[in-house]
């Protein structure tokens, strides 16, 4: 074994002191948390149905006369587009309403 490695093995990282450490996880968990709020799958879902709904919306403005036949009368696209969208600035007011909170940093027994 090197002399810079304790008796398992592992390296010895006598150089880093516990505010080093600290530090650097403290750094860690706040990109952590950032990471978590970019990737809310609220706002993936509600941007998702949101332009979903505004696209089947716009089918379903000027219908063919084929497509209401089809579905015996009722303006399907323009009704789920319409809900699509409903569910969609749901989400989307959802997440600005009750954003990810922070996480709590842990007290550790030396504080």
């Amino acid at each position: 074994m090197s002399e810079n490695s304790d008796h398992f093995g592992r390296p010895d990282h006598s150089g880093y002191s516990e505010e080093d450490v600290q530090r650097e996880v403290t750094e860690l968990q706040a990109k952590s948390a950032t990471a978590a709020r970019i990737f809310d799958l609220r706002r993936i879902i509600g941007g998702l149905f949101v332009l979903y709904g505004v696209i089947v919306t716009i089918a379903g403005i000027n219908p063919s006369d084929s497509t209401l036949d089809k579905a015996e009368g009722v303006n399907i696209n323009l009704w789920t587009g319409l809900g699509m969208l409903l569910l969609g600035i749901f989400f989307l007011v959802w997440l600005k309403l009750r954003p990810t909170p922070p996480p709590v940093p842990e007290k550790t027994a030396d504080e």
